[in-house]
């Protein structure tokens, strides 16, 4: 076989194959016909959780949504994304926590602070006007049971209908996996932190 008929075999196999593909994905695509909010939850020890949500928040607004977003855990409020966000005038940014658990060595503030960002979530949740709804860090605080899980997931679900959430952090209850429709959970290969690299501006704020 010569060079030129072993390329249109490979030609015409690679062809076939993606034939096949498109029809499974057509498939797919024509079966899911459902319109509604979606709960998203990005999970795992991973770099990327709460970038991947603010990605989402770009895309809604790109689609004329409002955005709320509400960080729990994270106090610092010199993060590029908010310095961004909060220029734009669809979206409500709301800092409510007072840095890392291992900073503030409180359970009692860390409680406080914790039901003070659910009560702005809750009000953002209620709001049928909010289209997509980032909380960030909101594991965090589930995972020391700052925040009742039961609760939160009922809060979640009653939600309107076509509202979105992204729910962010570590360690992502099982109550919330279950509630969910979308779970991502981001491994760590390797990050830069390890071998001593500093958190940069842009990257990691």
């Amino acid at each position: 076989m010569n060079v030129n008929n072993a390329s249109n075999d490979k030609d015409a196999r690679h062809a076939e194959r993606m034939q096949r593909k498109k029809a499974v994905v057509d498939e797919k695509i024509a079966a899911a016909q459902i319109e509604r909010g979606v709960l998203l939850v990005n999970t795992g020890n991973g770099k990327g959780k709460s970038s991947a949500a603010f990605g989402l928040v770009a895309r809604a607004l790109g689609h004329g949504m409002k955005v709320g977003v509400v960080q729990f855990i994270k106090g610092r409020s010199d993060t590029g994304e908010e310095a961004f966000f909060r220029r734009q005038p669809d979206v409500a940014w709301h800092v409510m926590g007072d840095g890392f658990t291992w900073d503030t060595q409180d359970r009692s503030r860390d409680v406080a602070t914790a039901e003070a960002a659910w009560a702005q979530a809750r009000a953002l949740l209620q709001d049928p006007a909010i289209g997509l709804v980032v909380l960030d860090e909101l594991n965090i605080a589930l995972k020391y049971r700052y925040l009742e899980v039961t609760q939160v997931v009922a809060d979640l679900l009653a939600r309107p209908s076509h509202q979105h959430v992204v729910v962010t952090g570590r360690a992502a209850a099982p109550e919330l996996i279950e509630a969910a429709d979308t779970v991502t959970e981001m491994a760590l290969v390797k990050h830069a932190f390890a071998n001593g690299v500093k958190a940069m501006p842009g990257v990691e704020f």
